[in-house]
């Protein structure tokens, strides 16, 4: 199924498999891919705040402003930038979704790697717990081996591992022991999750990553 913006005073389109929409678009919307014209990221991901829930325009809007990693995407910019999203959300004032646009966009961090690593975020801070770091280096001592968590809390010394499934080759298996023997020897903790714990809003990441503040020192704020 393709979806088709129009004029809000173009002519009338019917084709099979084409949902046509008609709004409001802006010359700035509109980029060009292999030759086809196509919206811009940013008023794609406003225009997916129609059917999208918070957590998954989160999801996407993280996607969309994390610094690429070069030598893997053979990109070193975003997609689009938090200025650039906020700019479609104060141009297409009444526009349906925009609610949970402006809700979403102030969940929306850079740093995230993947849709699991957002949604492990916005689960941990919805439980009441600090809200943790996203992809920073640990200072290795000595010039030691490199550690970048995919999130972490550098106050508690505790790193959070999402385990995706690319993890159950041999390859990868030996890259997580020689991290885990990295942890261990700049004295941080690692908390590894994995598929199984996201399910029920993350419940078991959530308690594992509690466990790991509570044992490190951290105290939920009296109330």
């Amino acid at each position: 199924m393709f979806h088709v913006i129009r004029p809000e005073d173009a002519a009338h389109l019917n084709r099979p498999h084409v949902v046509v929409h008609r709004m409001k678009l802006y010359e700035d919307e509109i980029a060009t891919v292999d030759g086809v014209p196509v919206t811009t990221v940013e008023r794609t991901w406003l225009d997916m705040a129609e059917i999208l829930t918070v957590d998954e325009l989160v999801v996407m809007g993280d996607s969309c402003v994390r610094m690429p990693r070069v030598e893997f995407e053979g990109r070193d910019a975003p997609l689009c930038t938090l200025a650039d999203l906020q700019r479609m959300i104060d141009r297409h004032k009444g526009k349906r979704g925009l609610r949970k646009a402006k809700a979403a966009i102030q969940l929306i961090r850079i740093g995230s790697d993947s849709p699991q690593e957002s949604l492990l975020r916005l689960a941990i801070v919805r439980a009441g717990l600090p809200e943790p770091a996203l992809n920073v280096p640990v200072d290795a001592k000595d010039g030691g081996r490199f550690l970048q968590p995919d999130l972490s809390y550098k106050t508690y010394r505790i790193g959070i591992e999402y385990e995706g499934e690319g993890h159950g080759s041999e390859a990868q298996v030996v890259r997580d022991i020689s991290r885990s023997e990295r942890y261990e020897a700049l004295g941080w903790t690692e908390v590894r999750i994995s598929k199984r714990h996201m399910f029920d809003d993350a419940k078991a990441a959530v308690a594992k990553v509690r466990s790991a503040l509570v044992q490190a020192g951290w105290r939920p704020a009296r109330s």
